[in-house]
């Protein structure tokens, strides 16, 4: 499980108004009958219209500067594997939304009126997408780039020599575009992948927007906070304050598994992920060293998203983790961390 949060940026300052990321949210509606739509949903209520949504995060904004985030925009991407534990299915990404926001307000160290933060605080509007484009961070999008820069070259010049009406030159590079198509290591259903076109197989994901004010418009609750968790005396006060996202995002992993019955691999959960960033060398090495069901699974999970996984097979007592393998695999593994391909 791959989650993100981030406070939603237009031109460097923070957006004044919900209405443009809801209707970037409402893109997969367009073109289909209302039975087939996607709407909107919260804690209690399913099909919410997205005027509704915008009306109630903007108004939300009681003492908040224009510099400041009116709302934050939380992305649960599940992978391929644990879409298929739950058969890809809308109302389980639903349910496992809900529970993941008692896990988003249990995760501030704040205090309203003298008690924790708890779901019932959080004013918060979410979405499931069943779609997902390639984009240019994809791994597909830039092995190709060679190639899709070639013909971009070629189609300009065809431009240049349709003037001149030099019919036997536009013919040659005509055929050189269709080879270079023909050759694009990435193809899809024949076609070269290039940036837009739809992703295969499952891409169920849910986007959350929740205000940065609670549902009384009077206190600000920021995951984006500078302070981690901790208590401070202000005043002669002792003040809770801070938000822990470590906490959220290891408790979120542990609701999926719990609802779901799911039996999450070393190289799928969020310790894996941390390790990876702070010390890849130990990330290869406790890979190696896992029993050998839950070793052989991680090489299948690591090959499957691009990864060479020669040197990790090699006998532990041999592998030397020299600086340019290390920096192989971690490329591999970057990529798909990059394009949320991989719950890792």
């Amino acid at each position: 499980m791959y989650i993100t949060i981030t406070a939603q940026k237009i031109d460097h300052t923070y957006a004044q108004s919900a209405s443009a990321f809801v209707d970037y949210l409402e893109k997969e509606n367009e073109g289909k009958n209302r039975a087939d739509m996607e709407r909107f949903f919260n804690h209690y209520s399913d099909d919410i219209q997205a005027a509704e949504v915008i009306h109630d995060i903007d108004r939300n904004t009681a003492k908040l500067k224009k510099k400041e985030p009116k709302f934050y925009s939380i992305t649960l991407n599940p992978s391929s594997r644990e879409l298929h534990a739950i058969d890809n299915a809308p109302e389980a990404l639903k349910r496992y939304s809900r529970e993941v926001m008692k896990d988003y307000a249990k995760a501030f160290n704040r205090e309203i009126d003298g008690r924790p933060v708890t779901v019932d605080d959080l004013k918060y509007y979410a979405k499931v997408e069943r779609q997902r484009t390639f984009k240019g961070s994809d791994q597909q999008i830039i092995e190709n780039q060679p190639y899709a820069t070639k013909i971009l070259l070629l189609k300009q010049e065809i431009r240049g020599l349709a003037s001149s009406m030099e019919v036997h030159e536009i013919k040659k590079r005509e055929w050189e575009i269709e080879r270079l198509e023909r050759e694009a290591p990435h193809q899809l259903d024949g076609k070269r992948i290039v940036r837009g076109m739809s992703k295969p197989g499952p891409q169920s994901h849910v986007h959350i927007i929740v205000s940065r004010k609670d549902r009384t418009n009077r206190y600000s609750l920021s995951p984006g906070s500078k302070y981690k968790a901790s208590d401070i005396q202000m005043n002669g006060k002792w003040v809770k304050r801070g938000f822990d996202r470590d906490s959220f995002f290891k408790d979120a992993e542990k609701t999926f598994d719990a609802l779901f019955k799911y039996q999450r691999n070393y190289v799928e959960t969020y310790t894996a992920r941390k390790t990876f960033h702070k010390d890849p060398k130990l990330y290869f090495s406790i890979i190696t060293k896992l029993p050998a069901n839950d070793r052989t699974l991680a090489f299948q999970l690591l090959h499957k998203i691009g990864v060479d996984t020669t040197l990790l097979r090699m006998p532990t007592t041999k592998l030397q983790m020299t600086l340019k393998a290390i920096n192989l695999l971690k490329r591999g593994v970057g990529k798909a961390i990059e394009s949320g391909s991989i719950g890792i």
